[in-house]
């Protein structure tokens, strides 16, 4: 039984390292990883965003966690799926050479189809994983700007230099200030941003955000005695 057992391992190893099952494995991993990756994310934030702020019975708490973990989950399989099967698409066309220009062709293919097409398009789920993705590109532009060129070349899973595009032609001295300055800045007009449209536009921020922060700060000032001063909000 154990011979057995290891002879379908060694079988299973061979398919895997079979370079003729490369790009189709290379797409069940995406799928995979995408899956796994999502649940991790969102089963702890639904979780928690879900039983402190939503009403509801338990039953339908619990749908709920469920419905944007899966959601979640899938959108990012999906999306892995479209855009590494577009880059092999794109590659085979190109000769088998991969342009810089596939990945932005492949991210726009995948996420129009998963993230910005179809009926749940505008979901909660969906707006804050795009969101979060804005973020991180602005952030990342901002560093491209100003950082000097260097060598960002991937090789054997480890980056060269990390450089950007200097296109502000700084000096050390500026970008290291700017470094220095750059995340505060961020930040503070990030939160004063959202605290403002909190104020006065509420409903032009997501829900699970303002219901957030509906229960931090608006709540903050209604009471009526001990109970719902220290124990419950309202």
């Amino acid at each position: 039984m154990d011979n057995f057992k290891a002879l379908q391992q060694q079988q299973a190893e061979r398919l895997i390292l079979d370079p003729r099952f490369h790009d189709p494995l290379v797409l069940l991993k995406a799928v995979r990883n995408g899956l796994v990756y999502g649940t991790k994310v969102r089963f702890p934030h639904a979780f928690v965003m879900v039983l402190l702020f939503r009403s509801g019975t338990l039953r339908e708490k619990l749908w709920l966690i469920l419905k944007a973990t899966r959601q979640h989950a899938t959108n990012l399989a999906k999306f892995a799926l479209l855009y590494k099967s577009s880059m092999l698409a794109l590659k085979s066309v190109n000769g088998g050479k991969e342009e810089s220009v596939h990945t932005f062709l492949a991210g726009l293919f995948g996420g129009y189809w998963v993230f910005g097409h179809g009926r749940s398009a505008n979901s909660s789920v969906n707006q804050q994983i795009v969101i979060y993705v804005f973020a991180r590109v602005v952030l990342a532009a901002a560093k491209l700007a100003v950082q000097p060129p260097g060598d960002n070349s991937l090789v054997a899973g480890s980056y060269g230099g990390h450089g950007g595009k200097g296109l502000l032609g700084l000096s050390e001295q500026q970008l290291e200030a700017v470094r220095r300055n750059s995340w505060p800045v961020f930040a503070s007009l990030s939160w004063a941003s959202v605290m403002w449209l909190f104020r006065y536009y509420p409903d032009m921020l997501q829900p699970s955000l303002r219901s957030s922060m509906t229960y931090i700060y608006s709540n903050a000032e209604k009471w009526d005695g001990a109970r719902n001063f220290l124990w419950h909000n309202k």
